[in-house]
C-alpha cells in the first residue's frame, strides 16, 4: 500500500524527517510513502536550494492542502513544539490526515500509545507503558523510560533523557542532552535548555537551564 505524503517545513527538520519516509520505504515498512513534495509558508532562499539537490518539490504554502488528492497524509518537520502546535490547527481545518514516522532503527517499547503525528528518529528509544500525544517528535537518541506520559506536540531532542513515571505536559521541549528525572513534572510550553539537570517539577511556560536546571 502506497500513501502519499507532504512534509510540513522544508528547513533542516523537515529534510531530516523526509529521511525517515526513505528510511520505511527501503526497509519495506508499510505503508509505503509516496513524498510528493514540501509546503512550507515562508522557506529560505537556501532551504529551497537544499530541497531541490534531493529531488522532492516545493509545493507551496499548507494553503496547498486546500485541494490535495483525498488519501493525502501530512506529517509536520518543524522543531519549534509551539509552530508545530499553530501549524497542526491550521491543517486540522482542511482535514488532511496526520501520519506517523518512525524509523526503522528506533525503538518503541511494549504498551506504547501515541497520537497521530509522531515521529521518532534513529536511535529514539522508547520503553513500556509510555503514552504520547499527537505530533510528539522523538529526536535521534533520545531516551523515554517507563510510565511516561508525553503530551500533544512534546520534542525531545538529540540525546536527551526523560527518566521513568516523568509526566510533559503540552508543548514541552527538552534540549539536546537534557535530563528530567524520575517521576518530574514539567508545564506547559516550558523548556529545558541543551545540557540542563531537572531535579524537580517545572512550573509552565519557563525556560530552566543549568545542573541542577533552575
Amino acid at each position: 500500500m502506497t500513501v502519499p505524503l507532504v512534509i510540513v517545513g522544508c528547513g533542516g527538520h523537515g529534510r531530516e524527517v523526509l529521511t525517515i519516509a526513505h528510511a520505511m520505504n527501503v526497509a519495506a515498512l508499510l505503508p509505503r510513502w509516496q513524498v510528493l513534495g514540501f509546503v512550507d509558508d515562508r522557506p529560505d532562499e537556501a532551504h529551497l536550494k537544499r530541497v531541490q539537490r534531493l529531488d522532492v518539490p516545493y509545493l507551496g504554502g499548507v494553503s496547498w492542502f486546500s485541494e490535495a488528492p483525498a488519501d493525502t497524509h501530512h506529517v509536520i518537520g518543524i522543531g519549534d513544539p509551539r509552530v508545530r502546535r499553530s501549524v497542526a490547527e491550521r491543517i486540522d481545518r482542511y482535514g488532511i490526515p496526520a501520519a506517523s514516522l518512525v524509523h526503522p532503527d528506533a525503538t518503541l517499547g511494549v504498551d506504547l500509545r501515541y497520537g497521530p503525528g509522531l515521529v521518532a528518529f534513529a536511535g529514539a528509544r522508547v520503553t513500556t507503558n509510555v503514552t504520547l500525544g499527537r505530533h510528539v517528535h522523538l529526536n535521534q537518541n533520545c531516551t523515554v523510560g517507563h510510565d511516561c506520559e508525553l503530551a500533544d506536540h512534546v520534542s525531545v531532542n538529540p540525546l536527551a533523557a526523560v527518566s521513568g513515571e516523568c509526566r510533559l505536559a503540552e508543548g514541552v521541549l527538552v534540549g539536546t542532552t537534557a535530563a528530567v528525572l524520575q517521576g518530574l513534572r514539567v508545564g506547559r510550553d516550558s523548556t529545558v535548555a541543551a545540557g540542563a539537570c531537572v531535579v524537580r517539577d517545572v512550573p509552565a511556560g519557563v525556560v530552566v537551564k543549568g545542573v541542577p536546571a533552575r
